[in-house]
């Protein structure tokens, strides 16, 4: 999935008349092999580690070009903090947040979807896509 990701991106710059140029490809790279929901901030500390000429908002722009073609979909949970994560057509998951601590959680569950779509059916709505967020408190942030 990381070369089609890649192959994706090229494309796109290529389509826009924009450069494929060495920071973009390493902003790429980190974000490709991030696990979970990265904040600007978060992939940015971890480039600058090792790429200190690699600026902050080079990362935003990168990974808002990421979501504009595709291969990467912003995510906002309620804390005023825009997140991306990189998509993939076949691996539909929805989300638990803790609202305490922030923990995000992903999880998937077959029924879940089946009820969506009967829903949907029988309302004769057609899904194109949808996300399913749920909040509250994860279990150790909860008082029992």
């Amino acid at each position: 999935m990381v070369d089609e990701s890649k192959r994706i991106f090229r494309a796109y710059l290529l389509q826009q008349g924009l450069k494929s140029t060495r920071q973009r490809e390493i902003i790429l790279d980190y974000f490709l092999k991030a696990k979970g929901h990265s904040s600007t901030e978060d992939l940015y500390l971890k480039i600058r580690r090792k790429h200190r000429n690699i600026g902050y908002a080079t990362v935003h722009r990168a990974l808002k070009l990421f979501a504009e073609c595709g291969i990467a979909a912003e995510r906002n949970f309620g804390d005023g903090t825009t997140r991306f994560e990189a998509t993939h057509a076949a691996e539909h998951h929805d989300h638990l947040i803790c609202t305490s601590c922030g923990t995000i959680l992903e999880f998937e569950d077959p029924k879940i979807e089946q009820l969506q779509r009967q829903v949907a059916e029988h309302h004769g709505f057609s899904i194109s896509s949808h996300r399913l967020e749920l909040y509250g408190f994860c279990a150790n942030c909860r008082d029992d």
